[in-house]
């Protein structure tokens, strides 16, 4: 009896702290369904961007470079002279062509593509500029800068910040956000997105906690306010199921004992959504990999690759107007260019601003190459089994269709807005962490790594939070309804909680 008791008075007490944490997370969730977290998608970016030409570019790549190293040059960036870049793109900001190199720590030196000039600081009309190209016939107004605000959280900017805010005046009330170092528009924000995501992704992550005094505890305030709110949802569970009479009845004629209605409520509906109610609050926590439980300590993929994709300029020699000039005779209009080094050998990856892509050898010794649409999956895959020298392929599939581990989702869904391409190469090798690789061959990148470790932490957090399952995902409004159900069960098994609690209070407050 003494322990059935503490867990009332556990259930009780926590009850009375979290119950509005946990009403908050399901109707927010509901909200993040339709209206997500403000992202800007690389489709909305190249879109955004005019063609490459021959006619106004551009300094040759090795010129580029030297001036983002600093070489010749007093510049605050020269303790990157003697170092590689990570990466290489050919893209434009305010409608003129600029070089943006990535080296390592992701520090990012932009380049003016015309005069080859090292781009020193982005002036508040140069953003102004950016914003206005970005959405041409648009009136737009600097408001200032920001290193962090409510809706540019996002680890994803990190490299770009502090950021230039510019309030568009659209129909829709857009906010752009401009990178101080780069001049490119790296985030945009609707009024839409802006007025939901106060009830939505902002309430959600708890994000209140972002970005004042508390910002160096969020993580943990999140990670153990889960962890309470799933003890809290089973021990809810098992004190149900204790006062719940499952042969006979109470006098009363209910199997539950309680006659006032909230409290009544509170126990039935806890029942029978209790256990979802239990999984969503575990999954939440899940997607903070808490304590890095789902990490393998599996070696990462450019260990194991080495030189194979390790960016190097003597990879390329294809100059960047003989680039473009051979993607336009083949009828594609480039926007963005970008250098890869895949397998050993430099290309020169062309996009359009539908997202589509070419590639071009970018070695001398083949003076008439000619684009190609992607790489041959055998090629693929005998360049990643060299990554596993002492280890076998034990499958290499080529999928045409989405499965359980590689399949898309909306643009606006935390998991959704980056590339997602059919066909790709799956490969699964026999070694200690039972790796999984998906490569695209339109690109001839490493998509993810999937170890035993982030194939279970799929079905903890993808799953259980969200039911990313294909059977529910591709029979719309099937997942809407039972997404929509869950929730409700859960605000209302914590709603009523809240009232039950506030109640309590006020007795204990009454008493003293």
């Amino acid at each position: 009896m003494k322990i059935k008791r503490a867990l009332y008075l556990t259930h009780r007490w926590l009850g009375v702290v979290l119950c509005l944490f946990m009403a908050m997370w399901f109707l927010s969730g509901v909200v993040m369904m339709y209206v997500g977290y403000p992202k800007l998608t690389n489709h909305e970016r190249l879109s955004a961007l005019p063609l490459l030409t021959g006619s106004d570019c551009c300094v040759s790549l090795p010129e580029a470079l030297a001036a983002a190293k600093g070489i010749g040059a007093s510049v605050s960036g020269s303790a990157i002279a003697n170092t590689s870049p990570r990466a290489a793109r050919l893209t434009s900001v305010a409608g003129a062509p600029r070089y943006v190199f990535t080296f390592e720590g992701n520090q990012r030196v932009a380049v003016d593509a015309q005069s080859g000039k090292r781009i020193e600081r982005v002036s508040a009309p140069d953003a102004v500029a950016s914003a206005r190209a970005f959405m041409p016939n648009t009136q737009a107004e600097y408001v200032g800068v920001v290193t962090e605000d409510a809706w540019t959280h996002s680890a994803a900017l990190k490299p770009y910040r502090p950021l230039h805010h510019i309030q568009m005046h659209d129909a829709a009330g857009t906010t752009l956000y401009v990178a101080s170092n780069t001049g490119e528009v790296v985030r945009d924000a609707s009024r839409l997105e802006r007025n939901w995501n106060w009830l939505g992704a902002w309430i959600h992550w708890l994000y209140p906690f972002r970005g004042g005094a508390l910002d160096a505890a969020w993580h943990d305030i999140v990670v153990y306010t889960s962890i309470v709110g799933t003890v809290l949802a089973i021990i809810g569970m098992v004190v149900g199921v204790w006062r719940w009479r499952f042969s006979g009845q109470y006098k009363t004629g209910s199997r539950s004992p309680y006659r006032e209605g909230w409290m009544r409520w509170h126990h039935i509906v806890g029942l029978v959504f209790g256990v979802l109610t239990v999984t969503f609050i575990f999954s939440g926590l899940m997607s903070m990999n808490p304590f890095k439980v789902l990490d393998s300590g599996a070696p990462k993929l450019d260990q194991r690759a080495g030189a194979s994709t390790r960016w190097q300029a003597s990879a390329f020699s294809v100059d960047t107007h003989d680039a473009i000039k051979r993607f336009a005779a083949t009828d594609f209009k480039p926007v963005e260019l970008e250098w890869r080094v895949v397998d050993g050998k430099g290309y020169v990856l062309a996009l359009d601003a539908l997202a589509r892509s070419r590639l071009l050898a970018a070695n001398s010794t083949e003076p008439a190459a000619e684009p190609f649409a992607r790489f041959e999956m055998g090629m693929l895959q005998s360049m990643v089994t060299r990554w596993f020298p002492n280890n076998k392929v034990t499958e290499a599939t080529v999928l045409t269709e989405y499965d359980t581990y590689y399949y898309s989702r909306e643009a606006h869904t935390m998991s959704g807005g980056s590339s997602k391409p059919l066909p790709v190469l799956r490969v699964k090798f026999d070694d200690a962490n039972a790796t999984w690789l998906h490569l695209d061959p339109y690109t001839g990148a490493t998509l993810n790594q999937l170890d035993s470790h982030r194939r279970v932490g799929r079905w903890l957090f993808a799953f259980l939070h969200s039911f990313d399952w294909l059977p529910l995902l591709n029979n719309r409004p099937v997942w809407d309804f039972w997404m929509i159900l869950i929730s409700i069960g859960g605000f209302v098994t914590s709603f009523t909680g809240i009232v039950i609690g506030w109640r309590r209070l006020r007795q204990k407050v009454a008493s003293t």
